[in-house]
């Protein structure tokens, strides 16, 4: 897949864990693996836009466009 999901490194930074983070956003720890995983094949603007309140970014923040050539 061409998009990275950068929330662990996010995460890690902010010394969230995945559980209080899943809390904060309004989703289910699961989704958040999935997400992190980079197994997600869409993500909602409500949820990008509550991931980004929490952890107080910018969606280029969060999602990262990556050539599968590299």
């Amino acid at each position: 897949m061409a998009i990275r999901v950068n929330l662990d490194v996010l995460l890690a930074q902010r010394r969230m864990s995945v559980n209080d983070f899943a809390e904060a956003v309004g989703i289910t720890p699961a989704n958040v693996s999935v997400l992190k995983n980079g197994r997600a094949k869409a993500v909602r603007f409500s949820t990008l836009d509550a991931i980004c309140r929490v952890l107080d970014c910018q969606p280029g923040d969060v999602l990262e466009w990556v050539d599968d050539a590299d």
